[in-house]
């Protein structure tokens, strides 16, 4: 039985060999092109976690090892640094353990105590990815980091060395974490937003966020209303109100991977300017019993 596990250990090996060949393959072909995409890699934990239904294999165990294989493909293409808002400080907060967890052992993390010095590193080029504590409601202080995407127009970004250098877009939120919403003893139980200066890509399962403004007198119930009637399905609404302006801001989570031309939002009754796509994200998977 030894002598069978050492010998699959070395098809083990093979097969990761042979994956990094391809990885590097791929590489080539983008010729410097952006290698991260959060919504193929939820899309083949989700087929892999499909097959292993039944096997012996802990499903938990199956993440784990192809978050670092993930991880190990991105670091393949390229010096991939993530930046990280640990409100609290140190490296050892519930949101940098999301961000170890998700992006791997050995992934640079460059720690911040405000999202918008995470965000910076974006801008600046000093790093791939954000990870960011979950918007809260109005009264949330640096929570309400996602207002700064809604306008972006002037925003400079930097670029970024990975082996080739690419421009960059604008920034939006790509992930959510975690992605494997059965949380085992231990492990953390924040939540965080995954932003990034490229565009997020379909899974298969997703939700989307916009950014909307309209006017202060409307009410979060009167919103979500307009938003049913344009044939939308909203989860969470935040609602960002200041002071005695005129003008209210929220964002909303729809169901579905949503483009920012799709007819229905335009038909949100209200609007003072068309709906902002602020990202999307691929829905945590799910045990089912």
């Amino acid at each position: 039985m030894r002598a069978e596990l050492d010998a699959i250990d070395d098809a083990l090996l093979a097969a990761l060999q042979r994956r990094a060949a391809v990885v590097a393959e791929v590489a080539a072909l983008k010729n410097g092109g952006v290698p991260l995409r959060p919504g193929r890699e939820a899309a083949i934990l989700r087929r892999l976690l499909g097959h292993a239904a039944g096997g012996p294999l802990p499903r938990q165990a199956l993440v784990r090892i192809w978050r670092e294989i993930l991880a190990g493909s991105l670091a393949q293409q390229g010096h991939f640094t993530v930046a990280v808002c640990e409100p609290g400080g140190g490296q050892k907060g519930a949101i940098g353990l999301l961000a170890r967890e998700h992006f791997g052992a050995l992934t640079p993390l460059h720690f911040h105590r405000s999202p918008s010095q995470a965000i910076g590193d974006l801008a600046a080029g000093t790093a791939w990815v954000a990870v960011l504590p979950l918007p809260a409601e109005e009264d949330a202080g640096g929570a309400l980091w996602w207002t700064s995407l809604l306008h972006q127009d002037g925003m400079s970004l930097g670029r970024v060395d990975h082996g080739g250098t690419a421009e960059r877009g604008r920034i939006q939120v790509v992930a959510r974490l975690p992605f494997w919403a059965a949380r085992p003893e231990g492990t953390p139980s924040a939540a965080a937003f995954v932003v990034a200066a490229i565009p997020p890509d379909a899974s298969g399962a997703d939700r989307t966020l916009f950014g909307l403004e309209f006017s202060a007198e409307t009410s979060r119930a009167r919103l979500a209303s307009q938003i049913a009637a344009a044939g939308l399905a909203a989860g969470t609404i935040l609602l960002r109100r200041e002071g005695e302006q005129k003008t209210a801001r929220a964002l909303v989570d729809l169901a579905g991977f949503i483009a920012e031309d799709d007819p229905r939002l335009a038909a949100i009754e209200g609007l003072l300017r068309p709906a902002v796509r602020l990202g999307a994200y691929a829905e945590a998977w799910e045990e089912t019993p």
